[in-house]
């Protein structure tokens, strides 16, 4: 589905504006049905819907302005409904279903097309395609990536009733193929959902016995059941089942038809919905940066490399973190702690426990503009002893108390005092 939403985010290099946009690429976006694009971007030139699931061109008359259209890796059957684009210069329908090749003279009206690419549709299978196609656009230069010359043109329409009337029996076996691939894919989509409600349980999803089928067994039945239940196979693995169904499904042979393709899509789309579910089923537990207690713990979210050193010449803690090189710096966020610092890396988390303690207000974060390393330069924060004294209790005492006041600063304010005492033994100290 098209929506606006999806318009706008592919028109960032129109600042999001999507009423004078050019250029839109709306390719691999699961798209089912070509909407609203010629009511929101009438100025449109260019337009990239390659490798989606577009089983019809429709909704695009109205952009006068266009003149690339690329449609390839899709399941069109028909060229219509593009008489409106007046513009039309060049058409891509690479590797569609497009089988019905009259439907190329819906084009006579596009006046200015030149190019045109069919490569991969059953109709250049036809005998006289080229010719057929040549002869009924005009106005072309190039097919397939090859150019149209005047002696071809003139060829083309030699014997061109002929080749008309093989073009269109070989068109009429096809579409009554077609039909017949269409009636094959309903009957199997019906036999897969009768299946389904035969192994369906109960409202609330229990397995019940029709009462009505219950008789009274004969010895006979009896037995004859017993020994059925000793031949049933042991219950399977359903892991082992599903992975036997994803086998078969993609080693099943099978035509390569629109159905066929819409059908491998959905069975994907299915499979990574269920795994999606799993994945919210199952919450990742957070990771613990602190413990109950206060301990910092050391992680490595990114696995990054790195690399931790002191400069004492300058008294600072440097931390050289090995960021991915193209990575935006938007997406890094730092804060650094007295005692640790911690990075966010794309919701990744970095985090060290520091040898010593810093000055986060002081500390600076630089990027390389070559490598992309992050570099932390934290100054450690100074410590000074300011005061010792020694203090001997009596003459006849064995021990010696030492008094220490150690003082912390930063940005010449003291931060916190330390007072502790010390006892040392008198024999230790021969000068006393």
């Amino acid at each position: 589905m098209i929506t606006e939403d999806i318009v706008r985010r592919r028109a960032e290099h129109n600042d999001c504006e999507i009423f004078s946009l050019e250029e839109v690429s709306l390719h691999q976006q699961d798209i089912e049905r070509i909407e609203h694009i010629d009511r929101w971007c009438r100025e449109l030139r260019i337009l990239y819907l390659q490798n989606n699931l577009i089983p019809r061109i429709e909704n695009l008359g109205r952009l006068k302005k266009l003149e690339y259209l690329n449609l390839a890796l899709n399941n069109i059957e028909v060229i219509e409904n593009l008489e409106g684009c007046e513009s039309l210069q060049k058409l891509d329908l690479t590797v569609n279903f497009v089988g019905c090749l009259s439907s190329v003279e819906s084009l006579k009206h596009n006046i200015h097309l030149r190019e045109l690419f069919l490569v991969g549709n059953p109709c250049t299978e036809f005998e006289g395609y080229r010719q057929y196609v040549v002869a009924s656009l005009p106005q072309l230069k190039w097919l397939d990536g090859t150019e149209i010359n005047r002696s071809e043109r003139i060829r083309a329409f030699q014997g061109l009733e002929e080749v008309k009337r093989r073009v269109w029996e070989q068109e009429k076996d096809y579409l009554r193929k077609r039909a017949k691939e269409k009636e094959d894919t309903q009957r199997k989509e019906l036999g897969g959902e009768k299946e389904i409600k035969e192994r369906k349980p109960g409202f609330d999803g229990r397995w019940y016995t029709d009462i009505n089928n219950t008789i009274p067994e004969l010895e006979e039945n009896k037995e004859n059941q017993k020994s059925e239940e000793n031949t049933k196979p042991a219950m399977t693995n359903p892991d082992l089942d599903e992975e036997q169904r994803e086998r078969e499904f993609w080693n099943t042979p099978c035509p390569f038809t629109p159905e066929s393709r819409l059908e491998a899509h959905r069975h994907l789309e299915e499979k990574r919905k269920a795994k999606d579910k799993d994945k919210e089923k199952k919450p990742k537990a957070p990771r613990t940066l602190i413990t109950a207690d206060g301990r910092v713990m050391n992680v490595n979210e990114p696995k990054l490399d790195f690399s931790l050193t002191e400069d004492e010449e300058n008294n600072t803690i440097v931390l050289d973190l090995a960021v991915y090189r193209h990575m935006d710096t938007s997406l890094i966020d730092v804060d650094v702690q007295p005692t640790y610092a911690r990075l966010n890396v794309k919701g990744k988390i970095f985090q060290i426990v520091l040898p010593a303690e810093v000055k986060p207000d002081s500390s600076t974060a630089q990027r390389s503009q070559t490598t992309g390393h992050l570099v932390l330069t934290m100054p450690r924060v100074r410590t000074a002893l300011i005061s010792v004294s020694l203090f001997v209790p009596s003459q006849h005492s064995t021990d010696f108390q030492l008094k220490f006041v150690i003082v912390t600063y930063s940005n010449n304010k003291i931060v916190s005092l330390l007072y502790f005492n010390m006892y040392l033994p008198r024999n230790r100290f021969a000068v006393f």
